[in-house]
């Protein structure tokens, strides 16, 4: 097989309203059933996502905080790839009156339209931090940290490159993960620019999205996809992987 890995987004994506659909789950076992890897590949704090993903043993690894955080279900293994968020920094954004505020073991979590505080905040600081989007959600990582970078954290534990691995998303913190991979998929619902910047979009959103793309890619290994997809220079944090032999 060429791909021999997916990695998906959780909200919009695999999910609607938060919750996976009995026929994603049923798409999402099939891939395992196949032989490859699946991963997922979220913004969300990982008490959070255990508490609305009952299945999340389906996936090898989770990357949680937007790719500030390394989560292996079938042990229960956290590993932060980042320092964790400044005391300072969080004290003073609720000293400003920044609600909800919330943290993780690398991320800083709000809404709009508070990033205005949050930029004001890191310059007052000098902290060199970014400020990621997505449908709302404002997140705080330290410069450097996406889902691309987390991704490739956790294709390395499984030996797998970043050349044999698709990728599906929906939102603006996307980019990068879909940027990254050999192909970057969106579901129907998702923002416009991702759509426009995506490899392949689906005809329909959220899960129904996610297997069809599946269908696809175990139908034919996206053969079919071949003559719209994009040549792709090596991504970052490819660099040591060896892309899979045709099988």
């Amino acid at each position: 097989m060429r791909f021999s890995a997916l990695a998906c987004d959780y909200d919009g994506t695999v999910s609607a309203d938060g919750m996976i659909a009995d026929d994603t789950v049923e798409a999402l076992s099939r891939i395992v059933q196949s032989g490859r890897k699946l991963l997922l590949v979220t913004g969300r704090e990982l008490p959070d996502l255990l508490h609305v993903c009952p299945k999340i043993n389906l996936f090898h690894w989770v990357v949680a905080e937007n790719g500030g955080l390394l989560y292996q279900p079938t042990t229960g293994r956290e590993e932060p790839l980042a320092p964790p968020p400044s005391a300072e920094f969080v004290a003073t954004l609720t000293r400003r009156e920044v609600e909800p505020c919330t943290t993780g073991r690398v991320i800083v979590s709000t809404r709009q339209p508070h990033e205005k505080v949050v930029l004001e905040t890191i310059r007052d600081l000098g902290l060199e931090l970014q400020v990621i989007f997505n449908k709302g959600a404002v997140m705080v990582l330290p410069s450097g940290t996406n889902k691309a970078t987390g991704l490739a954290s956790a294709l390395e534990k499984l030996q797998v490159p970043l050349t044999s691995t698709v990728a599906v998303g929906d939102a603006e913190n996307d980019h990068a993960l879909l940027e990254s991979c050999a192909v970057g998929v969106a579901v129907a619902n998702a923002v416009p620019l991702l759509k426009a910047h995506a490899d392949w979009v689906t005809d329909v959103p959220n899960g129904e999205g996610v297997r069809q793309l599946i269908d696809r890619l175990l139908a034919n290994d996206l053969a079919d996809l071949q003559p719209k997809l994009r040549q792709k220079p090596p991504a970052p944090g490819a660099i040591g992987l060896r892309p899979l032999s045709p099988q």
